[in-house]
């Protein structure tokens, strides 16, 4: 059972692993501090920050957003931490809101690592504060817990860091706002050094001491955190800045500006992702190229205890490649426009040079200077899409089927997997500079956290918009072809499916399910279904959580069926009266923690009519689109990610053919 806290409750924590979720409705900053016994912060090698957002067994966000994960592992931490403070602060110079008063106010959650929430707190009352302590986890008597804090300071971060006993607080704050108003926290990692790794490596041997975006010079590690919804921590250094090579060297410029690239080495693929133990040997690399050639990529080159973990962080690796070459190219080329606009803003301020000759040559040479160094910055990224999509031609035919699309060749030796994958494939995403490049996207399983197919008037990658009774078949289809790959990549008795269909809109999609006998049950319909169905999960979940409360989960029902729950709706909100809707929100919320998980088609707008009611559903669950779409967020770099559905290649029977072997294997149990 969740804890809701109010200001000045505190709970218990019965884990050490556990993420911090942050919504806020505006960007705001996160920010971690870790404290000594008396509560006091040492110094600010004791605080996490965009600028420097990892410490041992914390790790923040690296920019100011609306949404923040913040993972926090208690066993990590110093012996001498007994309080680790999250803050939030709103940064100023950026024309955003200068006080919480005017924004929503901030829901903070802290769950485990399966997305099951432990507790959460709403900060409430807030009004002229900047920044605000939003709450601490605290160590008592060898135990942990958690604090709902709630303290707002109207002089900012730097008022809230010197009542923590902060004695560099001011320059600390600034350097934060700074580095985050700059664009500095959005920095994609340095370039691999030459142990092979793809470590985050401190930028400010390239910037200098007086340009790194943050005055101090600790180190850390930082996570990459993107659109998979799951946050990577490897093991390795890193700092603050602009990587070398982010952007071209200017010497006439004003402002400190990152170097630009002088070698064109290839990427390196090596992974390592595990740092307790040593891994076995990865697989016999390929042969090595020849001097000033780029090596050849080999699948699964990356460090795992087994070839399927090898390519889940393989295709982790390229997704964290092409989202900082992507950011560099970005930066370079904002670089280039404000030096150009400068130039421009120079010539044009001089009444003595805005006409003749001499403003000419020099507009002239401001553009054909920043048309230097946008190319400068493609040819840079294109030399690493080159590398990436060399990688992606040898990974892509030598992934299993979980991880594979629809279209390869794994699908004809299809066999019953005996356990359950790491991952499974939900579509692909690519950026708009990185076309045709596509990464697959995986999301870890048991899933922690539902489906929400939008059926929604919603415009393609190309500018045009769908019919909706088009966009509605393609969801259906998209929720059919999710739904039987789920079934695919589970053992025969350790997936159940249920759907409910209404109006039996969706009968035609759903006949793959249907005809093939894989569903527990033939489709709900009508009001009676719905609430059949609904009162079945419903009652599943509480005795499930009553069970593992009371130490009893080996005690269930005989007969009960242990297996994962997926719940597919059709066309809500039809169908569903005010109970029903109750339901469906108890289960998105309590569901995932014991094997019960949702699969929603619906078009947000049909469900207006409730208001605000539903909206803590839709944030529960993860929108996916029946067409490409960039509305997946990457909060680490500022990417808006497009993603791409894993649908069935029109004329395959491949799904069919998959699904008939799911329903022999589930025939024998």
């Amino acid at each position: 059972m969740t804890a809701e806290l109010v200001r000045g409750q505190n709970h218990p924590l019965s884990q050490v692993r556990l993420e911090i979720r942050v919504s806020a409705g505006r960007p705001v900053m996160a920010v971690a501090t870790l404290g000594d016994e008396s509560g006091k912060v040492p110094g600010v090698e004791w605080v996490a920050h965009p600028g420097v957002p990892t410490l041992p067994g914390l790790e923040v966000s690296r920019q100011a957003a609306a949404d923040h994960r913040l993972a926090v592992d208690l066993d990590a931490v110093s012996a001498a931490v007994h309080r680790v403070s999250v803050l939030l602060a709103l940064p100023a110079g950026v024309g955003g809101p200068v006080s919480f008063g005017s924004v929503a106010a901030p829901f903070i959650a802290v769950t485990g690592l399966d997305g099951t929430e432990v507790a959460t707190y709403t900060i409430t009352g807030l009004e002229a504060e900047s920044a605000v302590v939003a709450l601490e986890l605290y160590r008592r008597q060898g135990a942990w817990k958690v604090r709902a804090v709630g303290q707002g300071y109207a002089g900012g971060l730097a008022e809230l860091l010197t009542d923590q006993g902060l004695s560099q607080a001011h320059r600390l704050a600034a350097g934060i706002n700074d580095a985050v108003v700059q664009g500095l926290a959005r920095s994609v990692q340095a370039p691999r050094t030459a142990d092979g790794d793809r470590s985050r490596q401190a930028a400010a041997s390239a910037l200098g001491p007086d340009q790194s975006g943050s005055p101090y010079g600790a180190q850390g590690t930082q996570g990459g955190a993107g659109p998979y919804g799951a946050t990577q921590n490897p093991q390795g250094p890193s700092g603050t800045g602009f990587p070398a090579g982010a952007t071209p060297t200017d010497p006439d410029a004003t402002q400190p500006t990152p170097t630009t690239p002088t070698t064109g080495g290839s990427i390196d693929y090596s992974h390592p992702r595990r740092q307790n133990a040593a891994p076995p040997p990865p697989p016999p690399t390929a042969p090595p190229a020849q001097p000033g050639q780029p090596a050849r990529p080999v699948a699964g080159d990356a460090t795992g205890w087994s070839m399927e973990e090898r390519l889940y962080n393989q295709v982790w690796g390229m997704f964290e490649d092409l989202a900082r070459s992507t950011a560099a190219y970005r930066s370079a080329v904002d670089f280039a426009d404000t030096r150009m606009e400068k130039e421009l803003d120079q010539v044009l301020s001089d009444p003595r040079s805005r006409m003749g000759g001499q403003g000419d040559a020099a507009r002239e040479a401001a553009q054909a200077k920043h048309i230097q160094l946008v190319d400068q910055a493609r040819e840079a990224l294109d030399r690493d899409l080159v590398q990436l999509g060399a990688e992606a031609d040898v990974v892509e035919p030598a992934l299993p089927a979980a991880y594979a699309r629809w279209d390869n060749p794994v699908w004809h030796a299809y066999r019953v997997p005996m356990e359950m994958p790491m991952a499974v494939r939900l579509g692909d995403l690519h950026l708009p500079e990185s076309d045709p490049l596509r990464i697959p996207m995986l999301v870890r399983l048991p899933l922690e956290r539902g489906l929400w197919i939008d059926s929604g008037r919603s415009g393609l990658s190309d500018g045009s918009f769908a019919d909706s009774h088009e966009l509605r078949r393609l969801a259906m289809e998209s929720a059919v072809a999710h739904t039987a790959r789920l079934l695919a990549v589970h053992p025969a008795d350790e997936f159940t499916v249920h759907v409910v269909d209404p109006a039996g809109s969706g009968a035609r999609e759903l006949a793959p399910l249907v005809q093939s006998g894989v569903l527990a049950a033939p489709p709900a319909v009508g009001a009676a279904g719905v609430a059949a169905v609904l009162g079945r999960l419903t009652e599943r979940v509480d005795l499930v959580q009553m069970a593992v409360r009371g130490g009893m989960a080996d005690s269930l029902p005989p007969g009960f069926d242990t297996a994962q729950q997926l719940l597919v709706v059709n066309d809500f909100p039809h169908g569903f009266d005010d109970r029903a809707v109750t339901q469906l929100r108890y289960l998105a919320d309590e569901g995932p923690g014991v094997g019960v998980h949702l699969m929603m088609v619906a078009d947000r707008e049909d469900a207006d009519s409730y208001g605000p009611l539903l909206d803590p559903l839709w944030r529960a669950l993860l929108r996916l689109t029946p067409v490409p779409e960039d509305h997946l967020a990457d909060p680490w770099v500022g990417h808006a990610w497009t993603y791409e559905p894993s649908l069935v290649p029109p004329g395959s029977q491949v799904l069919q053919q998959v699904l008939a072997q799911v329903a022999a294997a589930r025939a024998k149990y």
